[in-house]
């Protein structure tokens, strides 16, 4: 992988390298997901959030407030899996490039 030479992937656009991140890392934890064998009660609700997320990285500028809601859910939703615990993480780091959440007064 080029990541692990500390290279970045050469997408042949002026692609957002954060969005292509997201969508890396979204797309990523669906196929950890999809081949998760146990069944969960909120299987379903991480399933429907990670397709809104894949959903704001091909719009190309995602929402931040919602990439950070979804986020929220997603690890609500499959926090306690251990298995899907890299992936989950890989999607936090990849939110986490759009920057801190706005400071409330």
């Amino acid at each position: 992988m080029l990541r692990s030479l500390g290279q970045r992937p050469v997408t042949g656009s002026d692609e957002d390298p954060r969005v292509a991140e997201l969508r890396t890392a979204v797309s990523r934890l669906r196929r950890e997901l999809a081949t998760h064998p146990a069944e969960f009660p909120d299987r379903g609700i991480a399933e429907d959030e990670l397709a809104t997320l894949a959903a704001m990285a091909l719009s190309g500028m995602p929402e931040i407030p919602r990439l950070r809601r979804s986020l929220l859910l997603i690890a609500g939703a499959i926090g306690s899996v251990s298995a899907l615990s890299t992936g989950l993480a890989g999607v936090r780091s990849a939110v986490e490039l759009f920057g801190e959440p706005p400071r409330r007064s």
